[in-house]
């Protein structure tokens, strides 16, 4: 992440305490932190396989499921949402929401919604 990036989105994430929650010192910072999350959501695959040179697939992981329950990593979405839609001259907020007609049919009659693998479906029905 470029510095004109981190920039943009910085301010965003919680303030980084100098003590773990175990009471340690950290390790990496919200930025490198950051880093990693973007790799492994661009890149896919396992978390336990992120390369070495990234921080421990451990904590990015935990920074991950923190940052996604708290709301961090969709507050980053939205704010980075409305600043594309400015710059293309929209208004900031969507004003159009669209149904799959496939999906609603799928929910009303009770089954898993389209797009499941068969197993996760089967238990379901």
């Amino acid at each position: 992440m470029t510095d004109e990036q981190w920039d943009l989105i910085g301010h965003l994430i919680p303030a980084e305490k100098p003590l773990d929650a175990r009471g340690r010192p950290r390790r990496h910072s919200n930025r490198e932190l950051l880093n990693a999350i973007f790799y492994h959501e661009r890149v896919g695959g396992a978390w336990r396989y992120l390369p070495k040179d990234l921080p421990d697939w451990n904590s990015v992981y935990a920074y991950f499921r923190r940052w996604s329950e708290d709301g961090t990593l969709e507050r980053i979405h939205d704010h980075l949402r409305r600043k594309v839609r400015l710059k293309a001259g929209k208004s900031p907020e969507p004003s159009v929401l669209i149904f799959d007609s496939q999906s609603v049919k799928s929910t009303e009659k009770g089954g898993a919604p389209a797009g499941r693998p068969r197993h996760e479906r089967e238990h379901w029905l």
